[in-house]
């Protein structure tokens, strides 16, 4: 299983604008083979930080979902809105959970 993390930091009062193309990634992800979970969720504490929190059955199928046509889009779509993007991808060995 492979998680992934993408911060992403927009310009003020861009939230509303970059919503409807959040919205449309993110239902289209679902439905790809392979995804077991993706969500975006805004931070409570920096308004202008959306979390991508992904995860994904293979290394394979991340891959072959930075290949999809919704997902151009909506780089296209949110480009002039992101300042900055940080994504992590975590491999990991052992995951607990409680």
């Amino acid at each position: 299983m492979i998680f992934v993390i993408a911060t992403l930091t927009i310009k003020p009062g861009s939230l509303e604008a970059i919503l409807p193309h959040a919205r449309a990634v993110i239902a289209a992800t679902q439905d790809e083979n392979g995804c077991l979970a993706y969500d975006m969720f805004a931070s409570v504490s920096a308004p202008d930080t959306l979390v991508f929190v992904e995860r994904w059955q293979s290394r394979s199928d991340l891959s072959a979902h930075s290949k999809q046509p919704h997902l151009k889009t909506w780089r296209e779509a949110s480009d002039p809105f992101v300042v900055s993007k940080v994504i992590e991808i975590v491999h990991p060995e052992k995951i607990e959970t409680f």
